[in-house]
């Protein structure tokens, strides 16, 4: 990325920050701000969760006050992906204000799911990561709605739909406003590498409109790609070549790719009409994938069929999907292309280190700090990313890794790419590099207790094997968790797995100790995972209970996880002054 525009980007960014700082803990005006933030969950206890927190975010004045706050679950039953959610979250939206809905600006955040990809986001959601900046400081839900602070002024009344681990950064000519004023949908757009668009959604723009000179321009859209190849890319004419450098980008290819959209009242309005016509869900629908490829004068029917991107193929996903495409066929997709943008996620653990701590362009756009709301922090500690924690200024913690949510004791260190969550490390223990490490409080037994899940920052935790048969296939620290059973004493006969057993994986596999205490929970796990990598055996007592990162979501202990997080707050105030 050229210079000019790096600082452009840099400058929009921090103007869109001050914004939303100036509009915390206030109320605020008609038109100023959304006129409801809705988010949705999972199921009943994410959404629990959720409203918790948002609950304490108000009375602490990290978020606007006055302003509508809703979140909403997914019904029981089969997943539905964030299609199903946007349908059923615009369906509770009519129930709470029906006809005044008509005339409301809504941002509507995806944040579902268990985040297997990032356990440390799993218990309390991704969009309450917290991200170093701000004071007080930020977490992903503040970070959307700075982004978008420009938003709602422009707008009609609608809908915008976006996600919880994704992150639009842009700038635009100060003469100039991003507006959602057309009827039907506008998606933003920005340029990427076309490798980058085999794994998003691209745009096939009618070319005859736009210059591809300015840092804004609106296009209309004459359909929609879902994960295309390159081939398919360049058939459709989705391609585009590069002359400018007001672009974000070097490559001399490019396509636009998708993040986030608006679709108008009416439109919202047709897709209710579609859920009361098919009744209860039973398979997963795409927000973008779905709704999307049914938009512009080129879409056809022809992607309805294709299930090479559905995680779980049901057979009533095909005529679902030919409906959602009548209803909205001929509906119109405009696109605002956004020359000088990047579009960053955050929703893998690797992602997340990389970003906080290694990537100097998403730390300058956003100005990151290496140490944001944390007491006793060695002023020599750098590369890395300490948040919300209280150390004892002998810690190290080392390049690559973050700390947050935690306490660390004397003489404590941290290799380097690691993720340190919630833990209370007591004095002297070392973590070796490229851990992972998060402590979870459970009831268990009607009892208040505590469990420490380790793995590998590269584990893939969605890995699944057919039995436990095949327990040589699961990575678990870069060995096969049949030997790393050995280390612990363990036969691979005695490892249970919760929930359906025909699912084997690291995510539901029971080998985590319950504690009574937070900081033996932490030594606990940690002499398991030293004996695997020296090679040693460290059994758990006979009498110990195992659970998986499963079994730990299904029994969190939410009021006392977030006590734990306020007398962190205590502490770093009266730290910060120095009581």
């Amino acid at each position: 990325m050229s210079q000019p525009c790096s600082r452009k980007l840099q400058t929009a960014t921090r103007e869109k920050l001050r914004k939303l700082n100036s509009l915390r803990g206030r109320e605020v005006l008609p038109g100023e701000f959304w006129d409801v933030v809705a988010v949705t969950a999972v199921d009943g206890s994410q959404r629990e969760a959720y409203e918790l927190q948002i609950r304490e975010k108000v009375e602490r004045k990290e978020l606007p006050i006055e302003a509508q706050y809703k979140v909403f679950s997914d019904p029981p039953g089969c997943k539905i992906g964030n299609g199903g959610s946007t349908l059923h979250a615009l369906q509770q939206l009519n129930d709470i204000y029906g006809k005044a809905l008509s005339n409301m600006r809504v941002i509507l955040i995806h944040a579902g799911g268990f985040s297997q990809r990032l356990p440390s986001a799993s218990a309390l959601g991704k969009i309450f990561m917290p991200l170093p900046l701000g004071d007080p400081i930020y977490q992903m839900l503040e970070l959307k709605l700075a982004m978008y602070v420009d938003f709602p002024s422009q707008m009609k009344p609608g809908i915008l739909v976006t996600c919880a681990d994704d992150i639009e950064l842009y700038s635009i000519p100060e003469e100039e406003k991003v507006r959602f004023d057309k009827p039907g949908f506008t998606a933003l757009a920005h340029p990427s590498p076309l490798s980058v668009g085999t794994t998003h959604g691209v745009f096939v723009l009618d070319l005859r409109e736009h210059s591809l000179y300015k840092e804004m321009e609106n296009a209309s859209c004459l359909c929609f790609l879902h994960k295309p190849s390159i081939d398919k890319m360049r058939d459709c004419g989705a391609v585009c070549g590069k002359r400018s450098d007001l672009f974000s980008m070097s490559d001399s290819e490019f396509v636009y790719t998708d993040s986030t959209y608006y679709m108008d009242f009416g439109t919202a309005k047709s897709l209710l009409n579609l859920l009361k016509e098919l009744g209860s869900l039973n398979c997963e629908i795409d927000a973008y994938g779905d709704f999307l490829q049914a938009l512009g004068p080129k879409a056809t029917i022809e992607y309805t069929k294709n299930t090479a991107n559905v995680t779980k193929e049901e057979s009533s996903l095909v005529e679902i999907r030919q409906k959602i495409f009548h209803l909205l066929k001929g509906t119109p997709l405009n696109v605002i292309l956004l020359n000088n943008s990047k579009f960053y996620h955050i929703g893998t653990t690797s992602e997340y280190l990389f970003h906080l701590t290694e990537d100097e362009a998403f730390r300058g756009e956003l100005g990151l700090l290496s140490s944001a709301f944390s007491v006793n922090v060695n002023e020599n500690l750098s590369s890395c990313c300490i948040m919300y924690s209280v150390l004892d200024p002998s810690c190290s913690v080392e390049a690559g890794s973050v700390v947050e949510y935690s306490r660390l004791e004397t003489g404590v260190s941290i290799g380097g790419g690691s993720i340190i969550s919630s833990c209370w490390v007591s004095s002297g223990l070392s973590v070796p590099a490229g851990a992972f490490m998060h402590t979870l409080c459970v009831t268990h037994q009607e009892q208040t207790r505590f469990v420490t899940v380790f793995f590998g920052i590269k584990d893939n935790l969605k890995q699944i094997v057919a039995s436990p048969a095949y327990l040589e296939e699961l990575q678990f620290f870069g060995l096969n968790l049949a030997k790393c059973l050995s280390h612990w004493g363990m036969a691979n006969e005695c490892l249970k797995f919760s929930g359906d057993a025909s699912f084997c994986s690291l995510w539901n596999a029971c080998l985590f100790p319950v504690c009574s205490e937070q900081q033996s929970s932490f030594s606990m796990s940690l002499r398991m995972l030293q004996a695997i990598l020296s090679g040693s055996t460290s059994p758990p007592s006979r009498d110990t209970t195992l659970m998986s990162m499963q079994d730990c979501l299904q029994c969190k202990n939410l009021e006392e996880m977030l006590k734990l997080k306020r007398g962190l707050h205590h502490d770093i105030k009266q730290g910060k002054l120095g009581i």
